[in-house]
């Protein structure tokens, strides 16, 4: 079969490791199912994204919905970047990871009244405005508490991705943000609401884009729209172009930072203002693996089946996107491959982790590893079935450090009681 290796993922041995770790070494210390992710990968992918556009005024947010362990966003912070955060859960998370909220963006389509509060209070850097109505809203809520909040409008620049439907953000059809035809209208009946600092301009197009021409094409139409609300008088201090860029998975060809800065730094070089960027997966997707143990292996007529203990509960991309991950046993054995169905244990046939998967024959007992799973993995994880999430380690060299443990069946239940007048 085909081995999947990243910057910090490799064979030595026939043996997987992680950096300086064998994956095995740390299955054995936590068990499985067991998230590992590198620091190195994380630390090596944010310098390269920062150094590619290093010719601009610009500032790395990390998009914490991708992976929010707090280690995780506490790395990138230390590395300088601002975090951008989708929730008063994630703006909780990062500033228990010691992020300042000044540091911070404040993302989401449906932000409630007490969300936007808890943002204004904590005085985070933007707050995103995905419609007039939201606008209104922060400029009362503002007012009421007697500050000035600064706000970006997420503008909807109608380009195709050339992505999955599901991550798929800057159509017009789509959920997210106001409508370019009405951007200038809106942002002008902003501007004059007294509690609000209409600072920035913002765009999110989708997810794992592997293309750099929708970029290119969004970049131009919003550029067009920050240069004529700048001279009808508005003073916009930030262009944020989101982030969205993909990374390989199985054998996809995605572009690199430097080639995105080729295109991008000449149109932003006309702009008078700060470059915004919320890359997320293409930090830490590859940087991280799900390992998981063969629990059995069986044969249904014609169809192979590979039981392992790692489910959709763990890692739920592959049961609602279709989505590929790369599965390789964690020691490599001279055995033939066959095409088999990957599953977990949870009672639902949509719990798959891999369909037709070519892979080498596995026995209970092995290791196998899950690649790409540092991003949208963890923080999708679920207790369907009562089943407790998998603990997160990092790795650091030649030391593996564990920063989340697995929930207890105590977790599962801290917020649950018996009401006995329910049952007399």
């Amino acid at each position: 079969m085909r081995l999947f290796n990243s910057d910090c993922f490799t064979y030595r041995n026939n043996e997987l490791y992680c950096e300086e770790i064998p994956a095995a070494l740390i299955a054995e210390n936590y068990g499985t199912p067991v998230y590992v992710y590198s620091k190195k990968f994380f630390t090596d992918r944010y310098k390269e994204f920062t150094e590619a556009f290093s010719e601009i005024n610009h500032r790395v947010f990390f998009a914490s919905k991708s992976n929010f362990n707090l280690n995780v966003i506490k790395i990138f912070a230390d590395l300088g970047a601002g975090i951008d955060v989708n929730s008063a859960g994630e703006l909780y998370r990062a500033k228990k990871a010691g992020v300042n909220p000044k540091d911070m963006l404040f993302s989401g389509v449906g932000k409630t009244a007490e969300e936007i509060k808890e943002a204004i209070e904590n005085n985070v850097l933007i707050l995103k405005a995905e419609s007039l109505g939201e606008a209104h809203l922060i400029n009362k809520l503002a007012g009421d508490l007697g500050k000035i909040a600064p706000i970006a409008f997420r503008v909807n620049p109608d380009v195709n991705p050339e992505t999955h439907p599901y991550i798929s953000t800057g159509l017009a059809e789509n959920k997210f943000g106001i409508s370019s035809d009405d951007t200038i209208a809106i942002f002008k009946e902003a501007d004059a609401l007294p509690n609000l600092d209409v600072c920035g301009i913002d765009m999110h197009i989708g997810s794992q884009i592997t293309k750099i021409s929708p970029y290119v094409e969004a970049v131009q139409k919003m550029a067009e729209l920050f240069l004529k609300l700048t001279s009808d008088g508005i003073e916009l201090k930030h262009f944020d172009i989101g982030g969205g860029m993909g990374i390989t998975y199985d054998n996809e060809t995605p572009f690199t930072p430097k080639e995105l800065a080729k295109e991008l730094v000449p149109i932003f070089k006309t702009l008078d203002c700060e470059i915004l960027f919320e890359p997320g997966r293409s930090l830490t997707a590859n940087g991280g693996v799900l390992l998981s143990e063969v629990l059995y292996t069986k044969k249904n007529n014609q169809k192979n089946f590979i039981v392992a203990d790692a489910a959709m509960t763990d890692l739920l991309r592959p049961s609602i996107y279709g989505a590929y991950h790369h599965i390789q046993p964690a020691k490599i054995y001279d055995r033939n491959d066959i095409t088999a169905d990957i599953v977990g244990p949870v009672c639902e046939s949509g719990d798959f982790l891999a369909k037709d998967r070519e892979i080498t024959i596995s026995e209970p007992g092995e290791l196998l590893s899950i690649m790409s799973a540092g991003a949208y993995g963890q923080v999708m994880a679920s207790n369907y079935n009562a089943r407790r999430r998998p603990p997160e380690i990092i790795i650091d060299g030649d030391k593996h450090y564990s920063t989340r443990s697995r929930e207890t069946f105590e977790h599962l239940l801290f917020d649950e009681v018996i009401v006995d007048d329910l049952h007399r």
